[in-house]
């Protein structure tokens, strides 16, 4: 590689500010792709970044505690850095936490990797009361120390420079115990074999040699603790020292504004509250902001239509090109491109949400109500995830430590309401709930979702899923202001998905849904002597008992598996219309308590084919994937049934 080209790897700690760097290095110039040779699809983010003639290869690695265990994160980072040898690897650290972020760092060192420690939030640190002797902690563990502030360019000078430098691996390997050191000496013939040493005391496996076995075995009945317990106990004691002759405390200490905010947002009675009030806020303002771009959005596809309907008469088409352009182009993705506005308002408030910190304290909060109910209360963080994606949030589940905990995890995560079925929620409630009811409306499905997946895991865990609860530690970053580029990256990667789904899945499940609802050739569009309309009419009788037991309903239920959104786009295309007008033909189809019951109803029941196909992915069987499908369309019958009937019983 040139002297003047070089790869960067970007380590550390989830919510050390990595990515963030990451974004502030390579602007718009990255790309996402997968780490190679994995079965599972696992994002790999890359970009480029010039300075000084130089031009660097960055490569932002799975954010990851460590690189000992068989986590996929943890493997992956590991892989990579030994097969890989990037030229510099920089480590960003939180500067308030170091001793768990310096966990990291002395595997990266024991790994000899060329390492440059970024010390990132340093302002949180100093209102902490912390003052870090860079100079003196450099010396200590043989690498450049460098103080930064990813969220703008403090330090960004001075992190390039110790980058071109070239640092080499440190010379200063951590030491523990002479008992310890003695038994690593033995595996670990050389300096550059230590990591791999360590590795493998930690991880046992089938055909690993009998000197390990033994060694492990040893160090264990003479610590009375586990390997892992015993390496963990002996890196967090050199961190101590290292941090003892590095890191002092002012004298009259600073307070910490992070635990004065925690003390009302996680607190035991007002925390709830705050979440709910937070929640019913941003669905208000999705509607109340998203109202005007809305409108000029269904205007110019309903001028669009008219347009190309008048253009392709002119030119004497056939008319099913016409229906085909107007009513199944037009009319199905148009009416699902007009919820661009609400997602977008509704992705950049979650985003300042989860960059601010708060969406971690969410989890703390559920995490009080599962373990009161037996479940476990890691789990909800894959769920959070949910609230955008069932994809990733089910991908998420990898992290979790037993195949039983991952398993039920994936069950329970649909259940919560992921941007793509916010379309549906818009749409109906825009039409059956007056503007002052129309946020809580929102918030109450959202509500729904978590409620059921509780009760759900509840039923699991006493059947299917029989075991104890699991403890887990939460690791609450501080709170810090959002950057106004992270939060609009962020907002864009979610409305370019959109996007794109609305011009691949979308657009051919509204082909779709025209075909069938042309065929055969010569019936009225969308009628129930189409194939379209006697496949609804089949299955419509199951819908029955539900309130909505009519075809239309029944075919935009089985489109919506392809995606969500496609639920609205089939009723456009079924219909022929608009959003405004598709307003006016499902007002006198639905009553205000089966629209309800139709929300809950595409809540509840599977997501997506893509979320089916990633259930595969992570759980490896077919078996538990049809499982997972007929365990959501039973619940989501069983729940819309109880909204339904109960709502007829109580006179609505």
């Amino acid at each position: 590689m040139s002297d003047k080209k070089l790869t960067v790897a970007l380590a550390g700690n989830p919510n050390a500010g990595k990515t963030t760097l990451f974004n502030a290095l390579t602007g718009m110039r990255n790309h996402v792709g997968n780490w190679p040779g994995k079965t599972v699809s696992v994002e790999r983010m890359e970009g480029k970044a010039e300075y000084n003639g130089y031009t660097f290869e960055i490569v932002d690695l799975p954010g990851t505690y460590s690189l000992s265990s068989r986590a996929l994160d943890e493997e992956i980072a590991a892989e990579y850095l030994r097969n890989e040898k990037p030229d510099v690897v920089v480590n960003i650290v939180d500067a308030a936490h170091l001793e768990r972020n310096l966990y990291l760092t002395m595997q990266l060192i024991e790994l000899g990797c060329p390492l440059v420690l970024a010390l990132n939030m340093n302002k949180y640190a100093e209102a902490e009361g912390f003052v870090i002797d860079t100079n003196k902690l450099s010396k200590l563990l043989g690498v450049p120390v460098v103080k930064i502030e990813a969220i703008d360019k403090t330090g960004r000078e001075d992190l390039l420079k110790a980058i071109i430098g070239k640092p080499a691996a440190s010379n200063i390997l951590p030491r523990y115990s002479e008992e310890l050191e003695e038994h690593i000496a033995e595996i670990a013939k050389t300096p550059s074999e230590r990591f791999d040493a360590l590795f493998a005391l930690l991880n046992n496996t089938e055909d690993e040699p009998a000197e390990i076995t033994s060694t492990r075995k040893h160090i264990e009945n003479m610590c009375g603790a586990d390997i892992a317990e015993v390496i963990a106990d002996a890196r967090y004691a050199y961190i101590a020292g290292v941090l003892h002759e590095s890191v002092h405390h002012m004298q009259a200490g600073g307070k910490s504004q992070t635990g004065r905010i925690d003390r009302i947002l996680t607190n035991r009675w007002l925390g709830f509250p705050i979440f709910a009030l937070i929640m019913y806020v941003i669905f208000q303002l999705v509607f109340t902001l998203g109202a005007p771009p809305m409108e000029w959005i269904e205007t110019f596809f309903g001028w669009l239509g008219e347009v190309c309907g008048e253009g392709l008469a002119a030119v004497s088409a056939p008319d099913w090109v016409t229906s085909l352009v107007v009513d199944g182009i037009i009319g199905g993705v148009g009416g699902v491109i007009v919820f661009l506005p609400n997602i977008i308002i509704m992705f950049f408030l979650l985003s300042i949400m989860e960059a601010s910190g708060y969406l971690a304290r969410v989890a703390v909060l559920m995490d009080r109500i599962m373990h009161a109910l037996g479940l476990h209360g890691k789990s909800f963080i894959p769920m959070i995830l949910g609230f955008g994606c069932s994809v990733p949030a089910i991908m998420a589940t990898r992290t979790l430590e037993s195949e039983r905990d991952r398993k039920l995890t994936m069950l329970l995560t649909p259940y919560m309401s992921c941007g793509a079925r916010m379309p549906v929620y818009i749409l109906f409630v825009g039409i059956f709930f007056a503007p002052e009811w129309q946020g809580i409306a929102m918030f109450a499905l959202y509500f729904l979702g978590i409620v059921v997946a509780l009760l759900v895991g509840i039923a699991l865990r006493h059947t299917v899923f029989k075991a104890g609860k699991t403890e887990f530690v939460l690791e609450l970053p501080p709170y810090r202001l959002p950057t106004i580029k992270g939060v609009l990256l962020h907002t864009w990667n979610n409305a370019k998905e959109f996007l794109v789904r609305a011009g691949t899945i979308i657009f051919a499940a509204c082909l779709v849904v025209w075909l069938l609802a042309s065929l055969p050739f010569g019936v009225e569009y969308g009628s129930l002597d189409s194939v379209l309309g006697m496949i609804g009419s089949a299955i419509a009788p199951i819908f029955e008992p539900l309130g909505f037991g009519f075809a239309e309903a029944a075919v935009a239920i089985i489109m919506g598996l392809l995606a969500k959104e496609v639920v609205v786009g089939t009723f456009g295309t079924l219909f022929g219309v608009g959003e405004e007008a598709l307003g006016d033909v499902l007002i006198n189809l639905f009553t205000p308590l089966s629209s309800v019951s139709f929300m809950v109803f595409v809540l509840l029941y599977v997501p997506c084919l893509a979320a089916l196909f990633t259930i595969k992915k992570e759980s490896g069987s077919w078996k538990f994937t049809i499982f997972a499908a007929a365990l959501m369309l039973v619940v989501a019958w069983v729940v819309s049934f109880i909204v339904y009937q109960g709502g007829l019983l109580l006179g609505f």
